[in-house]
Formats: C-alpha cells, sequence, structure tokens
C-alpha cells in the first residue's frame, strides 16, 4: 500500500455496525470508501454513508455502499476526508474542489471527523502552501473581494476549466481564491472569514478535527485535538 491507502485503511478500522458514515472527497476519500467497503463484505458491517459530493457517492455505490441523502439526517457518526493542509494544532485548510460547503457542513455534523493524509500535507500555518478558497454569493463577490483586501488579502475571482466564465460551486456559490499576509494565523484567519458578510463558507477548517493520521513511508503517526 502507498502511504494515503495506508492511512484509508487505518480510519476504515474505526466503521462499526449502526453508524452513518461521511464519505470525503479525493483520491485518499477515495481508498478509504473502497476500505469500508471491503469491511462490509467480509464483515457483514450495517452501513449507511452519506456523501459529500456526487462523484464520492458514485463511488459509494459502485463499491456497494449504501448512500442516504443530508436531508434525512440531524447528525452523523463519522467522517472521514483529507485535507490539503494540516497544522500542528489540527487547523486545517480544504475545499479547493467545489464542495466545501458539503465538507465542512458533514464535517461539524459528526461525532467524530477524521483527516486521513500523508506527511506532505503538515504546514507551520494555513495558506503556506495553497490559496485559500471562499464560497461567496454570486451578487457580492465584489464586495466581499473589497473588505478582505483591507486585511491585506490578494486574489480573484476562479473561473471555470475554460477559463471563459466563473466558475460555479457545488452549493451555486462563486469562489474567491485569496491569499493572506503570514501574520494572519488560523484561528483570526478563521475569524475574519466567518464575520466577512456575504461569505458562504471557506477552506479553513479551525478546532474542527477529532484526529489526524499522518502516514510517512509506511508509518502512521495519530495526531489528537
Amino acid at each position: 500500500m502507498n502511504d494515503k491507502e495506508l492511512v484509508a485503511f487505518e480510519a476504515a478500522k474505526l466503521a462499526k455496525s449502526g453508524m452513518v458514515i461521511g464519505l470525503g472527497t479525493g483520491s485518499t476519500a477515495n481508498y478509504f470508501i473502497e476500505h469500508l467497503a471491503k469491511r462490509q463484505a467480509d464483515e457483514g458491517l450495517k452501513i449507511s454513508t452519506v456523501a459529500s459530493s456526487t462523484i464520492s457517492a458514485m463511488k459509494a455505490k459502485s463499491c456497494g455502499l449504501k448512500v442516504v441523502s443530508i436531508a434525512q439526517l440531524k447528525r452523523i457518526d463519522l467522517y472521514v476526508d483529507g485535507a490539503d493542509e494540516i497544522t500542528h494544532n489540527l487547523s486545517l485548510l480544504k475545499g479547493r474542489g467545489q464542495d466545501l460547503v458539503m465538507e465542512k457542513l458533514l464535517a461539524k455534523a459528526a461525532d467524530q471527523f477524521i483527516v486521513v493524509a500523508d506527511k506532505s500535507k503538515l504546514v507551520s500555518r494555513i495558506g503556506e502552501k495553497f490559496i485559500i478558497p471562499i464560497e461567496v454569493i454570486p451578487s457580492a463577490w465584489q464586495m466581499v473581494k473589497h473588505q478582505l483586501e483591507k486585511h491585506g488579502a490578494q486574489g480573484d475571482i476562479r473561473l471555470n476549466a475554460g477559463k471563459d466564465n466563473v466558475a460555479i460551486s457545488a452549493h451555486g456559490s462563486y469562489v474567491l481564491d485569496m491569499q493572506f499576509p503570514a501574520n494572519i494565523y488560523d484561528e483570526a484567519l478563521n475569524t475574519l472569514l466567518n464575520n466577512t458578510p456575504g461569505i458562504v463558507e471557506h477552506g479553513v477548517f479551525y478546532g474542527i478535527a477529532s484526529q489526524v493520521l499522518i502516514a510517512d513511508n509506511g508509518n502512521i503517526e495519530v495526531m489528537s485535538a
């Protein structure tokens, strides 16, 4: 197994019969779905899943997992997903794709939010390697951008793959991709984005993760909140 599959395999061990399990999106999350389905087949686990994206729902169904709608649920037992950046205090950067709102919704609704990643995702601060994705109300994107620029942010609206129109998130929002000054750390950045009107959701996951499983050349390190 490569490191991504190794941590996904470890996370799948946390599944128990009767659980409702949230499925993340991405390469590591796909490994988790596969190993969860294998446990269901081998051990007869009775589980339901809810997916953070259409692609993950399709993957789960193809593996034989039961997928339910988020509209049927008040909470979930376990959510497993990857991250783009992870700090020592378990702050995360997520949502560089199009499913940010659903990912954070499931992470907050879960009794346990387990993050699976390899060592390359560890950083000293959020925004060290990647821009911060910020979903905004379409009509308000210029106002939001201007407000963030007052705090030293730089960036612009995200374009689609063809670069001929703006990108639309799965939630129907526009996305601002912004960089912030290095002296604005995770908690302050989270507060700033939460308090800016017009922002639907953002990629800073602060104080949400229960545990992070980090793989490094075949070994797993467990980081806990």
